[in-house]
């Protein structure tokens, strides 16, 4: 298992492990409910993203950094190819099924 990624909070961390999902690399993410116990006070740790097998280390990290660039200026908004749901251009991601924007 290796470290890939510590996510802003549980909802990225919940967005990545879905849309690696989608590309059959299995993650699991730690420490996701440690901020809880911090309750108005600023969490110390993040949720991690971990990628269980070593092989999908590589591609993984592709998918991650793809995902935390920032779209282009004058990018338009997008339609998911499988569902067909509008999403910003913002995203890399569906919002509605998690696929990632080809």
């Amino acid at each position: 298992m290796q470290k890939l990624y510590e996510c802003r909070d549980r909802l990225q961390a919940q967005m990545l492990h879905d849309a690696l999902a989608a590309h059959h690399i299995h993650t699991v993410i730690l420490g996701d409910y440690l901020s809880g116990a911090a309750g108005e006070l600023s969490a110390l740790q993040f949720p991690v993203l971990w990628v269980v097998e070593g092989e999908d280390y590589s591609l993984a990290r592709q998918l991650v950094d793809r995902y935390l660039q920032d779209p282009e200026p004058d990018q338009a908004p997008w339609r998911c190819s499988r569902c067909g749901e509008m999403v910003e251009a913002t995203f890399d991601i569906c919002w509605n099924c998690s696929t990632i924007r080809h």
